[in-house]
């Protein structure tokens, strides 16, 4: 093969691998989560997700705050009181439709308020953490609680008890599987500066308050393992902070939050908050929520549809020498398995 012939293999095998690298990266696109994830078609309001696996109907399904983002509220926060839980189903964690709102029998108020739930299954029994208000207020100077449920078909949940922890203003629980059996809560302690507080249980029905996890603002604490190292992320209304332990008692936090910089996605460029992780065949998605009408030109606070709406996004955690960042502009081609 002369040289004029072998630069034109050469140049034609480049081309080749070029454009078969491209046809991927589109097949990839193709194929990955669509941005928003999930957006409710009854009041526009999804935020604090949490994925669980429903063995019943073989489908994963979300539970979310079923914030009232069209509600016409000229006197403040009403639009996020008088909330319920809402439910969306999905075949492999990509593609979500709207189900139903979740059936809680504990109404005992006139108005009330279901907030931010942590959904996990022990035994073939599904147990419910859920901040509950007792009432539909205009401000937030109001008792909350953390409520106990339990469930056979993750629809219809029955009240076990109201959790005897801190105070009567604690908000967005968390609840995790020790190594020995036991199962560890955090939560927000709103008259505590909105540090994050735990508790201990042996059989998730009786729980023991045993004071302040980490002395920060924050709320949505949300723990996992990942890469041998146990973690918790942390809503910190400028992005989310992220901790980790080796015993679950003593958090180091990392220095980078995640999902502070706007994403260059529909509906996704702004802050992301209260978030769920899925750990998923060695792979981690973060569920979060933002408000894609606040931006820095334009915050909350405003009687405005556009401002107030919310919707579910997804990205996938990366993990490199002992930090975690995220990427929110990165296709997610996502497949949850059972597990």
């Amino acid at each position: 093969m002369n040289s004029r012939n072998f630069c034109r293999y050469f140049l034609g095998t480049l081309t080749i691998i070029f454009c078969a690298s491209v046809a991927a990266q589109i097949i990839d696109t193709k194929k990955a989560a669509p941005k928003p994830l999930f957006d409710d078609p009854v009041f526009h309001g999804a935020a604090d997700p949490v994925i669980i696996y429903n063995r019943n109907k073989q489908r994963w399904w979300m539970f979310y705050t079923n914030r009232r983002a069209t509600l016409d509220d000229t006197t403040g926060v009403a639009w996020v009181h008088g909330t319920r839980i809402g439910i969306a189903e999905s075949q492999d964690g990509k593609t979500w439709t709207y189900k139903d709102t979740a059936n809680i029998n504990y109404r005992p108020d006139k108005g009330y308020t279901f907030w931010a739930p942590d959904v996990i299954e022990d035994r073939g029994i599904f147990h419910m953490y859920l901040t509950y208000v007792p009432g539909v207020f205009v401000d937030w100077n109001h008792p909350r609680m953390i409520l106990h449920l339990t469930s056979t078909d993750l629809l219809n949940w029955k009240y076990e008890s109201t959790l005897k922890l801190v105070n009567d203003k604690v908000i967005d629980a968390s609840v995790f599987q020790l190594q020995d059996g036991n199962w560890r809560m955090w939560y927000n302690n709103e008259k505590d500066g909105k540090s994050i507080y735990y508790a201990d249980s042996k059989d998730l029905f009786t729980w023991q308050d045993k004071g302040k996890a980490i002395a920060a603002r924050g709320e949505g604490p949300k723990v996992f393992r990942w890469h041998n190292i146990y973690w918790m992320i942390v809503d910190v209304w400028k992005g989310l902070e992220l901790y980790q332990t080796d015993d679950l008692l003593k958090w180091k936090k990392q220095s980078e939050r995640i999902l502070e910089q706007p994403g260059k996605g529909p509906d996704d460029q702004a802050i992301g908050g209260h978030c769920d992780v899925v750990v998923n065949n060695n792979r981690a998605f973060v569920f979060y929520f933002t408000h894609p009408g606040r931006t820095k030109d334009v915050p909350g606070g405003k009687n405005n549809f556009d401002v107030k709406r919310s919707v579910i996004q997804l990205a996938e955690l990366n993990y490199t020498n002992g930090t975690i960042t995220c990427n929110r502009d990165e296709p997610v081609n996502i497949q949850l398995r059972a597990n």
